[in-house]
């Protein structure tokens, strides 16, 4: 009879708090965690990478690049990710008539509805009429692009705040010369950056 012991989230969990502020690859964590997992089973874990972006998308965990994630003690917070019921989405697509609410185009102009949440889900937005809305799958699709943008920005001024922390003047010309290009072209006004 197998043990009850540690899940395999908390394994991942583990390693990650062990190693706060580190940039860490998947690969070296899936070997920690299958090696303590075995302690206890007889069978090897199932894919603790999926653990690790599970982690991610709830909040605790920030994905550096791919195959790469962070634990910051001071960023991670949990959220709960919500999914609009089959009558939610109806509703919703009835609501906005079955058609794109930034584009007008609906399933008649051979285009593919998605219900999409206008605060994303992974950002704590809950499944809520009010918070859904009909998209085209090329706009859903940018919508999912464009937020990268979003990251791009507190990433620079992460790094802008830290520059100048440390007194590195090249690296907060370089940060401020990005940041304007943000600024000038009005991408991300809603993330703000105080010099």
């Amino acid at each position: 009879m197998e043990k009850k012991g540690r899940s395999i989230r908390d394994l991942v969990l583990e390693y990650f708090l062990a190693h706060p502020n580190q940039d860490l690859e998947h690969g070296p964590v899936v070997d920690w965690v299958t090696e303590q997992w075995l302690k206890e089973h007889s069978t090897p874990p199932r894919d603790p990478w999926r653990t690790i972006r599970s982690l991610h998308q709830q909040g605790i965990l920030i994905k550096v690049r791919k195959g790469v994630y962070r634990y910051d003690p001071t960023l991670a917070y949990v959220r709960e990710l919500e999914d609009f019921t089959p009558a939610q989405r109806e509703e919703i697509l009835k609501r906005d008539n079955y058609r794109c609410v930034i584009c007008g185009k609906g399933i008649q102009d051979g285009y593919e509805g998605h219900v999409d949440h206008i605060i994303p889900k992974e950002l704590g937005g809950k499944a809520e009429v009010w918070n859904g809305q009909t998209l085209c799958s090329i706009h859903n699709f940018k919508k999912k692009t464009y937020k990268q943008t979003e990251t791009g920005k507190r990433m620079f001024i992460r790094l802008y705040e830290l520059s100048k922390t440390i007194g590195d003047a090249q690296m907060m010309r370089f940060c401020e010369a990005i940041l304007e290009v943000f600024e000038r072209y009005g991408i991300n006004g809603h993330i703000e950056w105080k010099r």
